[in-house]
């Protein structure tokens, strides 16, 4: 991918061309809301559920998208990426469904979960350490002996493009919608939930969230400078990572604000979700729903949308019953 294309912001034609292609591979996923909820909120809260989409997570949109548009010369090697979660999944059944080779590079404190289902959609898994740079290191080593090519989980406009297929769904089923919230992790979801919401709904406000103690995307908006993550203690896992040059100019041009929360409060909301609608998500899922139970995000009075970005637990270890 050349310097030029990476950088480029996608436009809103392009992520509705993105979603035609890929949403007859997808799941349409259902968007529910609760009473109890929106009695605590002080709102009308409406959950868009990709923690019943195909592996259990938003991903699969991009990684759909991305190893779709590759032309067959790029795809005839495979593709590859370093994951320890739900890009990893996604690129590997993607790659299945096009009838090309995967190859993962996991960390080798991956939860076994994880690499097995890594595996059973065909992919090959390599282990590195679980530094960035041993991951990235290994990676490299793996495309040089593969050719394959690297699908990034975020800095990648085809992947931004399929991400914000689920903002339109969302938009689609609940045209009116005040605000939209997401969680922020490398930004590829709200990067394309705001382009999206750009064309669909330009009066509709879209507010990224993020965990207090990785919050590089809190400091790069409000400071309009870029800031790499400085901690990745959080039970939030999917949103350990830093933005790419590619998000952050997305946000800078399309999201209206950025706010944080505690790890009790993602860890209240979750069970908050868990217990009252009966549903499973992941705590970078109830991200977004913690900034409106804290008072960061007013609602009042609001329709608000909220992309549940996954569902994939380790049910062994529940976050309430580590506290």
């Amino acid at each position: 991918m050349t310097e030029s294309l990476k950088m480029k912001i996608p436009t809103f034609k392009e992520v509705q061309k993105a979603y035609l292609k890929i949403r007859e591979k997808v799941h349409r996923t259902p968007v529910l809301s609760s009473q109890k909820v929106n009695d605590r909120a002080g709102g009308e809260l409406f959950f868009k559920c990709e923690n019943f989409q195909k592996v259990g997570a938003f991903k699969f949109r991009g990684a759909t998208h991305a190893i779709g548009n590759l032309a067959d010369e790029d795809a005839r090697n495979g593709v590859a990426t370093h994951s320890s979660g739900n890009h990893a999944q996604a690129v590997a059944l993607a790659a299945k469904q096009r009838g090309i080779a995967a190859h993962i590079v996991m960390p080798e404190n991956a939860p076994k979960v994880k690499v097995n289902a890594v595996r059973d959609y065909g992919a090959n898994v390599t282990f590195s350490k679980s530094t960035q740079e041993s991951r990235e290191a290994t990676l490299n080593e793996v495309i040089q002996e593969t050719g394959a090519t690297f699908i990034h989980p975020y800095d990648n406009p085809d992947i931004i493009m399929g991400q914000g297929s689920a903002a339109i769904e969302l938009l689609e089923d609940q045209p009116n919608l005040d605000i939209i919230l997401v969680p922020i992790g490398g930004g590829g979801l709200i990067s394309g939930t705001a382009i999206a919401a750009s064309g669909f709904a330009p009066d509709t406000n879209v507010i990224g969230t993020e965990p207090e103690v990785a919050n590089d995307a809190y400091l790069s908006f409000k400071t309009g400078e870029r800031h790499p993550v400085q901690s990745t203690d959080t039970v939030a896992d999917g949103l350990r990572t830093s933005l790419s040059d590619l998000t952050f100019n997305c946000i800078q041009k399309h999201v209206d604000d950025v706010v944080t929360v505690t790890e009790d409060e993602i860890i209240d909301a979750m069970q908050f979700i868990w217990e009252r609608m009966k549903i499973i998500i992941e705590p970078s899922s109830a991200v977004p729903l913690a900034a409106v139970f804290n008072g960061n995000v007013d609602v009042e009075n609001k329709k608000a949308g909220i992309i549940i970005s996954g569902g994939n637990m380790d049910l062994n270890t529940l976050p309430w019953q580590e506290n």
